[in-house]
């Protein structure tokens, strides 16, 4: 299992302060972006994502532009985005754009496909919300035919159709890395199998055992429709700081300030510290503390669900950039390791 886990960070671009507590400008956090990818790599971290969103919290609307910025300053990290809302963007151009990051960056691209969790992207490209199901359904077919690289026919009611269209540029080696991510539905881990496509699922609260039972359906979901067994991955969010106490300090203000931000715009109760505890301790989703502590929890996890990565968000909230920083190179240098010498 050591020699086949892969280890990657993921974040969402969050808007973050500098140490006075100012919001950083949205073009600065994604200059911030691209270092971060960097020191990535120059640590022997295995992947970094960056994902979609379109709401003033978030800065990155393109993860594929930013991901070619760091592609440009480094040799082996795989690059992906953290989500690409699907629904409201068009799979051929999807397949397009990273296909290109692909070739620029000699085979290390990724995509991990979602419907969006979060809606402001469906006004903005003009989708209406009612069509949520179908829009996602209808493009993620259309994503895995153009995916095979050879001559598209397809129709659809949700945008023009294509008869015999070949869509460039093809990827130089294979096909393109996919994954779906999938943040508890069962008919979604049955979709994502019957494409053929790898699982990220997006654990964000609760214990990640309870997952187990999509783990189990997805493998049997391939082996039914003969797809081969693909990757499994989780994206948990999370912050490593040199001690237990210092890291929970540090995440907790921007942690609880982002969580009660979303949860006022979905109708979810306050965020309290003894909740937040609760996430941050041996049964919750919270991957926060001391590195040890950290690796320790990604571990279990990983045996628990049987998993081929773990993604750690590591950008929540209005953490600093040197922060950030620092809870990067303490993953590469220290978590990752350890997760490795625990799972040998």
């Amino acid at each position: 299992m050591t020699d086949q886990i892969e280890l990657g960070l993921d974040t969402f671009g969050d808007v973050t302060a500098d140490e006075s507590g100012t919001p950083l400008p949205h073009a600065q956090v994604l200059r911030n972006l691209v270092d971060q990818g960097v020191l990535a790599d120059e640590l022997g971290i295995d992947f970094i994502g960056f994902g979609e969103h379109h709401r003033n919290d978030f800065a990155v609307t393109s993860p594929e532009v930013v991901l070619a910025a760091v592609a440009a300053r480094t040799s082996r990290i795989h690059l992906g985005s953290a989500v690409t809302v699907l629904s409201s963007d068009d799979p051929v151009r999807v397949f397009q754009r990273f296909s290109t990051l692909d070739a620029l960056s000699n085979g290390r691209a990724e995509v991990i496909l979602g419907r969006g969790s979060f809606t402001e992207s469906f006004p903005l490209f003009g989708y209406e919300l009612s069509d949520y199901e179908e829009l996602f359904e209808e493009k993620l077919n259309l994503f895995a035919e153009v995916r095979k690289q050879e001559p598209v026919t397809w129709s659809g009611n949700t945008r023009a159709a294509l008869t015999s269209q070949q869509v460039y540029p093809p990827v130089e080696n294979g096909l393109l890395k996919t994954w779906v991510g999938v943040g508890g539905s069962p008919e979604s881990v049955v979709r994502t199998a019957r494409y053929g496509f790898s699982l990220m699922l997006a654990i964000i609260g609760g214990d990640p055992v309870r997952f187990a039972p999509y783990v189990d359906l997805f493998q049997r979901a391939q082996d039914q429709f003969e797809t081969g067994r693909q990757p499994i991955g989780v994206h948990s969010p999370g912050h490593v700081a040199d001690t237990d106490e210092q890291a929970r300090e540090e995440l907790w203000p921007h942690y609880s300030a982002m969580m009660n931000r979303i949860g006022r715009e979905r109708g979810w109760s306050p965020m309290g510290r003894a909740h937040f505890e609760q996430e941050a301790g041996p049964q919750g989703s919270l991957y926060v503390g001391s590195p040890s502590t950290v690796a320790a929890k990604i571990a279990n996890t990983v045996k628990t669900l049987g998993v081929d990565r773990f993604d750690l968000k590591y950008g929540n909230g209005g953490l600093s950039h040197e922060k950030l920083m620092h809870s990067i190179e303490l993953y590469g240098t220290q978590v990752v390791p350890q997760v490795r010498e625990l799972l040998a």
